[in-house]
């Protein structure tokens, strides 16, 4: 009996590579006697039909593991979406550097053959919880398991804004903006803004000031149990950012309240996979030991 039963595939829209990459792991999975269902608008993007489509909501309800085909940013969207329910995601690359997406796609089938005979590791992963409060009412929120990304929009101007943590003033800093980083997300925005690569099991949040007026105003790292607080001082056209995705236009006054969020994200690798051997091929590090 394979170790997951009913299994969900969710993929990159309008590219045939995903497509078939779907229905081949869709007709392998089905051999092996699991459930297979497709999430709808994957469906719809990759004309799928030999398979039962499904909603987040009914993926969340049915779906022991559900595998993503594509890159990173397939994986956060997967996330966010099904992080309430539990379920725990696996990734197929077919994007570019695909920290998330382990399993190469010209090895998947074996890889998955692995995991339905029980032999894979779960590694759980911090989301981060975000909320805009304006004029004492919270107006927006959102998760994001990389990172929330406050910042200047169109307008070519530093912006201002002052930094609590835990209620505690930390600094006033004019700069392009601030990301608030979670471990799996300090390899993406964060790390091209020369802040820390964080362990995943590490718990805490980087803060990494964008372009700095003031050099000295270096990452930090903080706890992951932290509330960090970033009010908008001075802004013309300040943005939020979440995983990547515009989401909120910001004004002056607003608060940008961000916090660990109630609910995790669960990774499954296959045998063999290595955070440090991940990193080594993804950042081009020496292998030579």
């Amino acid at each position: 009996m394979p170790a997951f039963k009913t299994i969900a595939l969710i993929g990159r829209s309008n590219s045939n590579e995903v497509a078939a990459a779907l229905v081949t792991m869709g007709d392998f999975l089905r051999k092996h006697g699991c459930e297979v269902l497709v999430e709808k608008e994957t469906a719809a993007s990759n004309r799928i039909s030999n398979f039962p489509v499904a909603s987040y909501e009914d993926i969340g309800a049915k779906a022991d593991l559900v595998v993503v085909q594509g890159g990173d940013g397939s994986m956060l969207n997967a996330a966010r979406h099904l992080a309430m329910h539990g379920v725990p995601l696996v990734g197929v690359n077919q994007g570019r550097l695909g920290f998330m997406t382990d399993i190469a796609s010209g090895s998947m089938l074996e890889a998955m053959s692995q995991i339905l005979a029980g032999r894979h590791a779960i590694e759980e992963r911090t989301m981060l919880a975000a909320e805009v409060h304006r004029d004492g009412e919270a107006v927006f929120s959102t998760l994001a398991l990389n990172d929330v990304v406050v910042n200047k929009g169109a307008v070519g101007r530093l912006i201002e804004f002052l930094v609590n943590i835990d209620g505690e003033f930390v600094y006033d800093l004019r700069a392009d903006g601030l990301i608030v980083a979670t471990p799996t997300g300090s390899t993406a925005y964060s790390l091209s803004s020369a802040g820390p690569i964080l362990q995943p099991s590490v718990p805490g949040f980087a803060l990494v000031p964008i372009c700095p007026h003031t050099l000295s105003n270096r990452p930090i790292m903080v706890s992951d149990r932290a509330v960090i607080e970033i009010i908008l001082k001075r802004s013309i056209d300040a943005r939020l950012h979440f995983d990547g995705q515009l989401q909120r236009d910001l004004q002056e006054g607003d608060r940008v309240v961000v916090r660990r969020a109630e609910h995790t994200v669960s990774f499954v690798h296959p045998p063999g996979y290595s955070y440090y051997a991940m990193l080594r091929e993804k950042l081009h590090w020496s292998g030579v030991l």
